[in-house]
């Protein structure tokens, strides 16, 4: 487990002295490498606590409930490849499932709140609303890490959801993971993990600004109007067209941030 470096498939991999990552099979454009799975436990715990079950594969979700007894579910945000494998291990472990989206809670739980500290495992982990990639998104503090779900990634960009996503809540969700994170790893649901979240978040503000700075030069160029879809032709390309749908989400929200 200690030494391993990302991506390794069907292994737990230690990060911190406190979280292990499991890393579930399904790479791809939205995915990165795949979708991490974590496993937090206090040293010298026996239970644990699971974030983010993973996609609705019956091998990733055995592996993940193999690493318990389980204590706890937690979800970041609403997305298939992050809440697929709900069912299953709740099947499995019958452990409560907390997530801010009653649809995902299981065993009696409550949906979870911005602030609330969350005790289990030998662990006290806090809930950081960080609403933007999609409106129900939430991040977790421990002492040493952040939990961050698809705010901030290990590697590129996180792609705003066009159906909830908010540019203005995600620049806000950034500030305030840059104020927590100082010295705290990056813990991601995607790709691997990074040593301070704080200089990722401001990074990551840094793209979105240079972002906007290119939207707002091509409206000089098509229009105040423009559509979304003519904005990704003139922003974005020198960008492989078969990553542009999911650049038609953020600049779609880009447009919305500007326009509001």
């Amino acid at each position: 487990m200690a030494g391993l470096a990302h991506p390794a498939y069907g292994q737990l991999r230690r990060v911190t002295p406190t979280a292990s990552v499991l890393l579930a099979n399904n790479p791809g454009k939205m995915t990165l490498d795949g979708t991490n799975t974590w496993i937090l436990r206090a040293p010298g715990e026996d239970r644990c606590v699971v974030v983010d079950p993973g996609p609705r594969s019956r091998a990733h979700v055995d592996a993940v409930a193999a690493c318990g007894p389980v204590a706890l579910v937690l979800v970041t945000h609403r997305h298939h490849d992050h809440t697929g494998g709900i069912a299953r291990l709740h099947r499995l472990t019958r452990a409560p499932v907390r997530a801010v989206t009653s649809t995902y809670l299981r065993g009696d739980a409550a949906p979870l709140e911005d602030g609330e500290v969350i005790t289990a495992a030998g662990l006290d982990l806090t809930v950081v609303a960080t609403p933007g990639h999609t409106a129900d998104s939430v991040s977790f503090l421990l002492p040493d890490a952040v939990l961050t779900g698809d705010t901030v990634l290990g590697s590129g960009t996180s792609v705003l959801d066009g159906k909830d996503g908010s540019l203005g809540d995600y620049l806000a969700s950034l500030d305030r993971l840059e104020q927590l994170g100082e010295g705290r790893a990056v813990l991601p649901g995607h790709g691997p993990d990074h040593p301070d979240t704080a200089v990722l978040a401001r990074a990551y503000r840094a793209h979105r600004e240079q972002r906007l700075d290119q939207v707002r030069g091509a409206l000089d160029v098509l229009g105040a109007d423009a559509s979304a879809r003519a904005v990704v032709r003139h922003v974005y390309a020198d960008v492989d067209k078969r990553l542009w749908p999911a650049a038609r989400m953020s600049v779609k929200a880009q447009l919305e941030y500007l326009r509001s």
